[in-house]
């Protein structure tokens, strides 16, 4: 939503630092359901965020610098819409500043590793949700903190090339006066007509010594109006490889789309897990979903369908349901 400067100065701290803007906006994305996740050994429901859609609040700008270049800034963070708290450090989404020309973007500060996005992009969920593919992610092997983000970031992405995109990222290594590693990845596809295909690679240095290897590949085909799309993931790090596989689909129905998903989980800590959902649009930024999903554990294995809803630390090889259902509404 496009704010005055005045009415930006009465909304944020910033008005001072946007002054200088020639545009800014003001966005955020609310995402509320009520989930319930049973365990076997117990059940609870909750109310939470992030089911269909991740919420958000963010402000951002850019100014013509001229000769067709332009510098732009993005500061983005979680809000805990149930009960009004930010979560984690106040921009931990997305807080960079950027020069974009014809040559692409060079862009420093936090923001996504090239590694996660074939995660998120590739999977009908999101990432979000009972659904998730990241329900069935080894964590132990995706601890570092570069799993999904990363701090003190250079990240350069390349300019519109007939449907060839990439970026390449290198994190500054902080520690040890810091918990910031260092990482540095790449990722490269190309999207035109119905297909969409993409490769990445990243490697984390550990503060316990080592590296976190992170590989995957991941694609989209359009047949009619519906969206097939496949990931293979795999991690590599202190011995152990973990490997996860997703099939899924989208397919519109009316005002609506239908969700669908199978995610295996391979390698150490085993398992499956199979999600449905729908997702009904009011208006343009309205949005009513429902979503379930079973995940099936292998007897090593703890995973659950969905954070926020675990009723106990459960005992390994159970099976686990999740349900919810949300309202999402983006301005």
């Amino acid at each position: 939503m496009k704010k005055s400067l005045l009415a930006l100065a009465a909304l944020t701290a910033f008005a001072g630092a946007a002054s200088a803007q020639s545009s800014v906006t003001l966005f955020g994305l609310v995402d509320l359901s009520i989930r319930s996740v049973d365990n076997d050994n117990g059940s609870r429901t909750v109310m939470t965020t992030n089911g269909n859609s991740s919420s958000r609040l963010g402000v951002r700008g850019i100014e013509d610098l001229g000769g067709g270049l332009r510098a732009g800034f993005w500061l983005e963070g979680d809000v805990s819409y149930d009960n009004g708290h930010s979560v984690g450090q106040s921009w931990q989404r997305r807080s960079t500043v950027s020069l974009i020309g014809s040559f692409g973007e060079l862009r420093l500060g936090r923001d996504y590793t090239p590694t996660f996005w074939n995660h998120t992009i590739f999977d009908p969920f999101g990432t979000n949700g009972v659904g998730s593919q990241l329900n069935v992610q080894a964590t132990t092997m995706t601890a570092a903190t570069t799993y999904v983000r990363t701090n003190n970031s250079i990240g350069y992405f390349l300019p519109s090339m007939g449907g060839v995109y990439g970026q390449v990222m290198y994190a500054v290594d902080e520690s040890p006066t810091s918990t910031d590693t260092g990482y540095f990845g790449g990722r490269f596809g190309y999207s035109a007509g119905p297909i969409n295909v993409a490769a990445a690679y990243g490697e984390t240095k550990l503060e316990a010594g080592g590296s976190l290897k992170a590989t995957n590949l991941g694609g989209s085909f359009k047949i009619g109006s519906a969206t097939l799309m496949g990931a293979w993931l795999e991690y590599k790090g202190g011995g152990r490889k973990s490997t996860n596989y997703l099939l899924g689909a989208t397919v519109p129905v009316g005002q609506g789309v239908i969700k669908a998903s199978y995610n295996k989980a391979d390698g150490w800590r085993e398992a499956s897990q199979i999600a449905v959902g729908y997702v009904h649009s009011v208006s343009k930024r309205t949005s009513l979903y429902a979503h379930y999903s079973v995940v099936d554990n292998e007897a090593l294995s703890s995973y659950t369908a969905g954070s926020g809803g675990k009723a106990r630390a459960p005992v390994t090889g159970f099976g686990s349901t999740g349900m919810e259902v949300g309202i999402v509404h983006v301005f």
